[in-house]
């Protein structure tokens, strides 16, 4: 009696949702280290934040009104009947980290960075997922412009590291409490004159600058004799700017005045900013941030002033790949160990564990393969040379060192073969 056994359905990735895997994560690693790195030269220390948060930090720090919070979260009650939130974004949770464990009681302005995977519910398209990676810093406790200038060059600096031109900055000013509550009634009341669909009118009236944003040709249309915020900047918030500027003259970062921009979360006050790539079509957004004075008041510490950034490295890699700029090596390994033998496979182990020891990435064909087999392995793992090691070998004292870009091979004693691949591969 024969029995079918049913085929087991494998399960895939959940969709929306981007998987980086060699030889492409190599370039993953390499656009997030760049980007981290350029903070970590200026000052920023590592902080790894929860991957989710209490709902209500989001719900009070980014605002009820935000797409974010009332279209974009996962949220999900824990089993202690908790409400809790995939997080969404970084600063909120930089923040309630910051009053949580008194950073700002040691010195002033605490300089975090950060990277990871955030989480919104948003339809899946080239360049927006449902879980997207971000670089992202925060300075906390200077309203000094200086330090949105600063923040605003790092990730000018991690573009160019990278290699990327094709980029701009649009910046503005959104004001401060002295004169957005002016000028949000000055656009209520031109909104008012226009025929807007409801939905509109709705959003109009819990966030009026969000119309200015509307991405629809009818309503840019309607708008384009609204007042602008940076017309109507209060004495104070028009002189942050202007500095801001000229600091960003002064370090050679070149943007454009974009008056109409509004960034997707509500707590941001004075510079907003964003890099655009228009290479990435609709999703051409690659980074962007701002000032948010009044937010750690908000989250329950003190008043105090707060910059900062989020760059999506999705985007950025996908910039890349439009520009074809690849400043990175897909290569897994530099050395590739094809043992001919047990007694060879056990002489290469350790040489590779010499190796690795000094700083040289190295790979073995395990598994009884055959020279031709191990020699694929070798050329896939892109590894600059391969050592070959047979009985033969072993008994002469000798391993073949075989450059695995021109072809050629020479033996190589077995007790000088580790340093002399360190000095080749360091040279």
């Amino acid at each position: 009696m024969s029995t079918v056994q049913e085929k087991v359905q494998p399960f895939a990735a959940p969709k929306g949702i981007p998987e980086y895997y060699p030889p492409e994560s190599a370039g993953f690693t390499h656009v997030r280290d760049t980007l981290s790195a350029a903070a970590e030269r200026a000052g920023y220390g590592y902080v790894e934040l929860p991957v989710f948060e209490e709902t209500g930090l989001y719900a009070r720090g980014v605002g009820e009104s935000t797409d974010v919070v009332s279209k974009e979260m996962y949220t999900f009650a824990d089993r202690g009947e908790r409400s809790v939130t995939l997080r969404p974004e970084g600063t909120a949770g930089v923040v309630r980290s910051v009053i949580e464990h008194g950073m700002d009681r040691a010195g002033l302005p605490v300089k975090l960075r950060y990277a990871g995977p955030f989480f919104r519910y948003e339809r899946p398209q080239a360049g927006r997922y449902r879980q997207l990676q971000q670089v992202g810093i925060e300075a906390i406790g200077a309203d000094d412009p200086a330090l949105d200038a600063e923040v605003v060059a790092v990730a000018d600096e991690g573009f160019k590291a990278l290699g990327l031109t094709g980029y701009r900055l649009e910046l503005t000013s959104l004001g401060d409490a002295s004169c957005r509550p002016a000028y949000r009634s000055l656009l209520q009341d031109f909104l008012a004159g226009l025929d807007l669909d409801a939905a509109t009118r709705a959003r109009a009236a819990i966030n009026p600058l969000r119309v200015l944003d509307d991405k629809r040709p009818e309503v840019r249309a309607l708008m384009e004799d609204a007042p602008l915020l940076l017309d109507h900047l209060s004495p104070a918030s028009a002189e942050h700017h202007a500095a801001v500027l000229q600091h960003l003259d002064d370090l050679g970062v070149a943007y454009t005045i974009n008056p109409r921009m509004v960034r997707g979360l509500d707590y941001y006050t004075k510079t907003t900013f964003e890099f655009v790539h228009d290479g990435l079509g609709a999703q051409s957004g690659i980074g962007g941030g701002g000032r948010y004075d009044g937010l750690m008041a908000t989250l329950g510490g003190q008043p105090l002033s707060g910059v900062g950034f989020g760059i999506g490295v999705d985007r950025t890699l996908l910039a890349c790949g439009v520009e074809g700029v690849q400043p990175w090596s897909t290569a897994r390994v530099e050395v590739f160990g094809v043992p001919l033998g047990d007694a060879a496979r056990r002489r290469l182990v350790v040489i590779a564990g010499a190796l690795r020891k000094a700083g040289v990435r190295v790979d073995l064909a395990y598994g009884g393969r055959g020279v031709k087999g191990a020699m694929k392995a070798a050329d896939r793992s892109g590894a600059r040379y391969a050592l070959v090691l047979g009985e033969r070998d072993l008994e002469a004292g000798t391993v073949g060192v075989k450059d695995l870009a021109s072809g050629e091979q020479r033996d190589t004693a077995l007790d000088a073969v580790v340093p002399e691949l360190v000095a080749a591969l360091a040279s």
